[in-house]
């Protein structure tokens, strides 16, 4: 962290705090190279007019989903505010891992204020940063709970994600509508049933 002369402390996520993919080493030709191999391997034809321009595409769009914004996340002294900060249904989305289809939904993101508290906005920053990663939603889940107990110190921290995944959706047992809902729970919310329960409910 950097104090600032008018006391504002800037915590900067990490560059790859546990990521699947270094956005440094993303190769775009190689990137379109393997998508004409692919479209060949499906049975389409990739010189085909209306396919010239998929892998240059489909290249440029993996770039931007699995490049993350580094943010600084503004930190400012807690002057004596000591009940829950939720940020609900911030949308994310991202890649699932093990397919390479999206899942996406909203993230609901809250903390008991420590010595410290952090610009709201920066809640959702920290959600997008590591949704744009080749994701597991538990592990996305556990990823902003752990970013925001490391930076905040707070007295504890909250954190469910609900998602709908196509992996579940358009192949496989095919349930739309279907949704995944994780949790992560630190200090406070995970220890007292009170606040714990304050969460859940804030959260619906």
């Amino acid at each position: 962290m950097d104090q600032r002369d008018d006391g504002d402390v800037r915590a900067v996520a990490p560059a790859t705090p546990g990521r699947v993919v270094d956005a440094s080493k993303l190769d775009l030709a190689a990137a379109e190279r393997a998508t004409r191999d692919l479209l060949r391997a499906v049975g389409a034809d990739a010189d085909a007019p209306d396919l010239l321009e998929t892998p240059r595409r489909v290249a440029a769009s993996f770039a931007e989903l699995l490049t993350p914004a580094e943010f600084g996340a503004t930190v400012f002294p807690n002057e004596g505010y000591d009940e829950l900060v939720l940020v609900r249904d911030i949308a994310f989305q991202t890649l699932c891992m093990h397919h390479l289809l999206p899942f996406h939904g909203v993230a609901h993101v809250a903390y008991l204020p420590g010595d410290s508290i952090i610009g709201l906005s920066k809640l959702a920053r920290v959600v997008e940063f590591f949704a744009r990663d080749l994701q597991l939603q538990e592990r996305m889940t556990v990823q902003i709970a752990d970013w925001l107990e490391q930076e905040l110190a707070p007295r504890g921290v909250g954190v469910v994600l609900s998602a709908e995944h196509m992996c579940m959706t358009i192949r496989g047992v095919r349930k739309p509508g279907a949704r995944t809902v994780t949790s992560a729970l630190r200090g406070s919310l995970r220890d007292d049933a009170r606040t714990r329960q304050e969460f859940f409910s804030l959260v619906g």
